[in-house]
C-alpha cells in the first residue's frame, strides 16, 4: 500500500550548461514544468484524499489512518505549492526592483 519515496532528479538534463553554448533546454520550460508538477501533484493528492474519505465514509476502510496521511500528503502539496508561488513572486518583485 506504501508507495516508495523517489529520489531528487536534477532540474536540468546532465550536461546542459557545460561548454559554451546557451543550456540545452529553455530555462522558461524548466520553470514552467515544475509549476505544472507541483499543480499536478496538488490534484492527485487531493483526489486520493477525496477518495479515502469516500471509503471512510461508506465502511470501506480497513485503516483510519490512511485517512490523516492521504489529507497531510494533500495539505503538504498545497503549502509546497503556495510557497513555490510565493518564492516565484518575490524573485520577480525583487528583479522588478533592479535599476538598470
Amino acid at each position: 500500500m506504501f508507495t516508495p519515496i523517489q529520489g531528487i532528479l536534477p532540474l536540468s538534463p546532465k550536461g546542459a550548461f557545460e561548454g559554451t553554448k546557451s543550456p540545452a533546454t529553455d530555462p522558461t520550460g524548466m520553470f514552467s514544468d515544475l509549476f505544472q508538477h507541483a499543480i499536478e501533484n496538488v490534484k492527485e493528492t487531493d483526489a486520493e484524499k477525496n477518495h479515502v474519505e469516500y471509503l471512510l465514509a461508506t465502511g470501506q476502510l480497513d485503516n483510519p489512518a490512511e485517512l490523516t496521511i492521504a489529507s497531510t500528503k494533500a495539505q503538504t502539496s498545497v503549502e509546497l505549492l503556495v510557497q513555490l508561488r510565493s518564492k516565484a513572486l518575490e524573485s520577480y518583485n525583487e528583479l522588478m526592483r533592479i535599476n538598470l
